[in-house]
């Protein structure tokens, strides 16, 4: 699906989110300014996160109490350095969404959603979501 302004990516964001459960894990991936961060903006107002939502590309790991509580990783920081940063022991705890999942790969679970972001200009995204492994197959699918 296309977005076009920032708003349709937030709102594309909410509608996952209203889907989402306490053990959850979505991985973002796409280009520098993609829409990753403008995503997560809008899993968190599903939420009811009332706690700003930026990148958290120098601390790593943001915490967000809402609804359920959201757990938001910036990875690309670990390019060519993977630290286990006990994300098998959050994961139970809340939502789970990584940006930049490409660079803690081998910490991945074995089913996770995959939200992959393409810049096509300054408003425009071509944002993609699939199911890696059977749990969230029904979950992309109620996205369509």
């Amino acid at each position: 699906m296309i977005t076009r302004i920032e708003q349709e990516t937030i709102d594309l964001g909410y509608k996952l989110g209203k889907m989402l459960n306490k053990g959850d894990f979505v991985a973002l991936k796409g280009d520098l300014a993609g829409g990753k961060t403008t995503f997560t903006k809008g899993i968190g107002k599903a939420l009811n996160v009332t706690s700003v939502i930026n990148s958290p590309t120098f601390t790593i790991l943001k915490v967000h109490k809402g609804d359920t509580t959201l757990y938001h990783i910036d990875a690309y920081r670990l390019e060519g350095n993977e630290y286990d940063l006990g994300l098998d022991e959050l994961i139970d705890e809340g939502i789970m969404v990584v940006e930049w999942p490409e660079y803690y790969e081998s910490y991945l679970p074995k089913d996770y959603i995959l939200v992959n972001f393409k810049y096509i200009d300054d408003n425009s995204r071509e944002i993609t979501i699939t199911s890696i492994g059977d749990k969230y197959k029904k979950i992309v699918e109620g996205m369509k």
